[in-house]
């Protein structure tokens, strides 16, 4: 039998870092986000050998192992082995499957777009289609969240399990033991037209920094650091206010409060932005850019710069004359999916 599933990776537009806790668990997050035409894929095919193997195409990363129950932690591909620890000892009475997995994904790990994350949805997703199993999109958001960040144990927020499992524009609230409410919006078309022919992507290179930049987040909110909590809840609220705008079309508006995010999403924490991350703004800004910001932790990854569709062509090419690459997409409305090849 073989399996397929992919799910969409997401830009994040506002109130990224609301949804680590402990912030959202005291003080509530808000996060806006959306998908996109990149993906995480993942195909599964059942073999007879009493072999799991797991090959990460786009990492060049091979592991076979005998068959078994449970996998160990060993630093490769563990989040494919706590996908398949957690999803044979909760969903398949612990009775040990043989497969060959192989997983690739358009963006790297570190892009800014919630890709490790989206790659353990369309893991899970593929599994849920093997074993026909009775999960929905929360279920299957929240076991990825808990496989990712309890079981193996990698730092970060809420949102991407969420963005990938339900596709679109959502305005997603986080609160306390783990209750998370995803508010899908209604977009019309000429708006998600306008959005789309007013955004520019530019990839920085792919960030060494954002669970460094998580951790000192989750130390400032602990450590009560007044300057980066009234910054996440400058957030909170122009992530609101942002839900607004793009619900209305005023894009002018909603760029506005773009800027002023990234400017409050930099007093989070000290790495959030560098030295070529503030030339790249520059450049991007003297080309005609109303304004711009990090999609995800920071330290480098995706920029997004909102910009008269007019002047789209003059932003590009002053960007295209830095080190990064310029990235086209557009928006999706489907989150992750699976079928029988």
């Amino acid at each position: 039998m073989i399996i397929r599933s992919k799910a969409p990776l997401r830009l994040g537009l506002a109130g990224g870092g609301t949804d680590v806790s402990p912030y959202c668990d005291e003080f509530g997050g808000y996060v806006l986000n959306a998908t996109i035409d990149m993906y995480a894929y993942c195909t599964i095919e059942t073999c007879a050998d009493n072999k799991i193997v797991f090959y990460a195409a786009d990492r060049d990363e091979f592991t076979e192992y005998e068959l078994t129950d449970r996998l160990d932690f060993d630093g490769i591909l563990d989040l494919h082995k706590g996908i398949y620890n957690h999803v044979v000892k909760n969903y398949n009475n612990s009775l040990p499957i043989s497969f060959r997995m192989t997983t690739y994904s358009d963006a790297p790990a570190g892009s800014g777009l919630g890709s490790s994350s989206t790659l353990v949805v369309s893991i899970l997703q593929a599994f849920v289609e093997l074993l026909n199993l009775p999960l929905g999109e929360y279920d299957i958001a929240q076991v990825a969240y808990q496989i990712e960040r309890v079981d193996v144990g990698l730092t970060g927020g809420k949102q991407d399990q969420y963005a990938a499992t339900f596709g679109g524009f959502n305005f997603i609230e986080f609160y306390a033991n783990d209750r998370v409410i995803v508010n899908p919006l209604r977009m019309k078309s000429w708006i998600v037209n306008e959005l789309e022919n007013s955004l520019v992507l530019y990839f920085l290179g792919a960030s060494r920094e954002s669970a460094k930049i998580i951790d000192e987040q989750v130390k400032n909110t602990k450590d009560k650091n007044e300057k980066s909590i009234a910054a996440m809840h400058e957030l909170k609220v122009d992530a609101l206010t942002m839900k607004e705008n793009i619900l209305k079309g005023n894009l002018r508006s909603f760029a506005e409060n773009l800027g002023k995010s990234w400017e409050a999403k930099k007093r989070m924490a000290a790495s959030i932005s560098n030295a070529y991350i503030d030339e790249v703004y520059e450049v991007a800004m003297n080309a005609g850019a109303y304004a711009g910001k990090v999609s995800g932790a920071g330290g480098g990854g995706f920029m997004m710069f909102m910009v008269d569709p007019t002047k789209r062509l003059d932003l590009i090419k002053a960007l295209k004359n830095l080190e990064g690459s310029v990235m086209n997409f557009h928006f999706t409305k489907k989150g992750t999916e699976s079928w029988r090849g």
